[in-house]
């Protein structure tokens, strides 16, 4: 694993996905989201250590915190009983972990799986946590945030369905991957908007209003760099090659999409309970 995908990982675990289950809203995942280091550091130290019994160890901890994280759907939908968009996108937030942990423990032990070997597996773990994790989690918040407006659903069914399919795409070939990919950065695109929107509302202070603001644009160009990277991988035609897409790509969804996207929905969320207590 190089240096630049295990830095985009260890965000993704250390980070982004503890804020983001905060975000969530649900107590249900208080006692997962404490505990998280307990899964995610073992996890963040694997990455770092030669391919091996210690090292798959370790990425076994941090299989073990996406598990629960993963066993938390059903009782969520078991309590809500919803499955509106915005829910499904959630739901997808809290699956998708288990996905990128499962690759983490095949690419530490150093054996293929599915018929995919350690490279490929390395790319596969960053891409569920900030593909996958990080954009279910935002447009089912951006979603949730409009009252279920025809762009928000749209963002919050696309996103899941694009993360499926691209999965999908890994089994049955590249023209299926460019399919998910096509879903995926619709929706991606569809989150863009609406947080571009989300920046503009009047009441938003400016640290917020530029966070919004950057994760739109960064969200804007990373997902055409995936959809030409998809459509050369289908087509022959000329495309990045994979380490120009995880210094790219990669990067800009970690740092510009997912963590600028996160630090302004808390502030929004953080943000509510003062303004409820002025109006009351």
């Amino acid at each position: 694993m190089s240096v630049l995908v295990g830095l985009i990982v260890m965000l993704g675990m250390l980070v982004v996905v503890p804020m983001g289950l905060r975000l969530v809203g649900d107590p249900g995942l208080d006692r997962i989201r404490r505990l998280w280091p307990c899964f995610a550091v073992p996890g963040a130290v694997s990455l770092w250590l030669p391919r091996g019994s210690a090292a798959t160890a370790l990425a076994l901890f941090y299989a073990l915190g996406t598990a629960l994280l993963a066993a938390h759907a059903p009782r969520r939908v078991a309590r809500t009983r919803s499955l509106r968009p915005a829910e499904i996108a959630l739901l997808t937030a809290l699956a998708t972990p288990s996905v990128a942990a499962l690759a983490l423990v095949a690419e530490r032990s150093g054996h293929d799986l599915f018929g995919f070997g350690p490279g490929i597996l390395a790319l596969t773990v960053p891409h569920f946590h900030f593909a996958g994790f990080a954009a279910a989690l935002v447009a089912g918040l951006v979603c949730r945030a409009g009252n279920d407006g025809a762009a928000g659903r749209f963002a919050a069914l696309s996103v899941p369905l694009g993360t499926l399919l691209v999965l999908g795409g890994y089994f049955v070939g590249d023209r299926a991957e460019l399919a998910g990919a096509v879903v995926l950065t619709a929706g991606m695109w569809t989150v863009a908007l609406l947080t571009w929107r989300t920046a503009r509302a009047g009441d938003r202070d400016r640290a917020t209003r530029v966070l919004l603001a950057v994760s739109a644009a960064v969200l804007v160009a990373t997902m055409a760099l995936a959809l030409s990277w998809a459509l050369g991988e289908a087509t022959g035609l000329p495309h990045p090659t994979l380490t120009w897409m995880a210094a790219t790509h990669g990067l800009g969804n970690a740092l510009g999409f997912a963590l600028c996207s996160l630090l302004a929905w808390r502030r929004l969320h953080d943000r509510a309970p003062s303004q409820e207590g002025r109006t009351a």
